[in-house]
């Protein structure tokens, strides 16, 4: 399996564990949060929100089109720090943060 299909594949069961624990939005925030220059768009959407409307479509965007992926991509620490450990499902994300992390501290195959 390519390196992509990995990252592909990581990014699927972010969305998943966020659907099985009541996380996934249905509405997109304002496009004013998009323009946001803060990392993780601090000051506009919530961490979940930047995930599910920033993260995986961006990720989507750049595997689909043959671009170049981040060198050094690492999330999950944010994650250990901006989520609550109340957070439902907040085992099971920061899991699949780190494993989706590693692929990118990996050489590529």
């Amino acid at each position: 399996m390519s390196s992509q299909q990995l990252i592909l594949q990581r990014l699927q069961q972010v969305e998943a564990v966020m659907r099985e624990h009541d996380h996934w939005q249905t509405q997109s925030p304002d496009a004013a949060a998009f323009a946001s220059t803060q990392p993780f768009c601090l000051d506009t959407l919530a961490p979940l929100e930047w995930l599910q409307w920033v993260l995986i479509p961006r990720m989507q965007a750049l595997i689909d089109a043959g671009a170049p992926l981040p060198q050094n991509f690492a999330v999950a620490h944010y994650y250990e720090m901006a989520l609550p450990p109340g957070t439902p499902g907040h085992p099971m994300l920061l899991l699949t943060l780190r494993q989706l992390d590693a692929l990118f501290s990996e050489p590529a195959a």
